[in-house]
């Protein structure tokens, strides 16, 4: 899958949406698994989404019901909707692929949920 080049993120008040992208440089047709992550400074990394390449998908407790991860395997494409967005989803999103040749990360794209 190569190179992830994520894009989305800003800045939007609570209770709006955004949607992130991730694309790869290769097919990501063959990735075991994509996701999403996110990281608030002084805090560890934590997973808000994923999904494999059978059709599984899993939510972080937190984010179940408001964000949905897809994929676009024609576009080398990964994609989170962020609906109903609180202020403890501010964070700085990264995605990621696993395949055969590892694991690989995007740049991280910053979200911020404030009036």
């Amino acid at each position: 899958q190569g190179h992830l080049v994520q894009s989305g993120g800003g800045l939007v008040q609570p209770g709006g949406s955004l949607r992130l992208s991730c694309v790869a440089s290769g097919s990501i047709a063959s990735t075991y698994a994509m996701g999403w992550y996110r990281q608030v400074p002084g805090e560890e990394r934590e997973l808000v989404a994923y999904t494999t390449s059978g059709g599984t998908t899993n939510y972080a407790d937190s984010v179940k019901g408001r964000f949905t991860i897809s994929r676009d395997n024609a576009k080398n494409t990964l994609y989170l909707q962020m609906n109903s967005l609180k202020p403890e989803d501010t964070a700085v999103y990264y995605c990621t692929s696993t395949s055969t040749n590892g694991v690989s990360w995007g740049q991280g794209t910053q979200v911020t949920v404030s009036l």
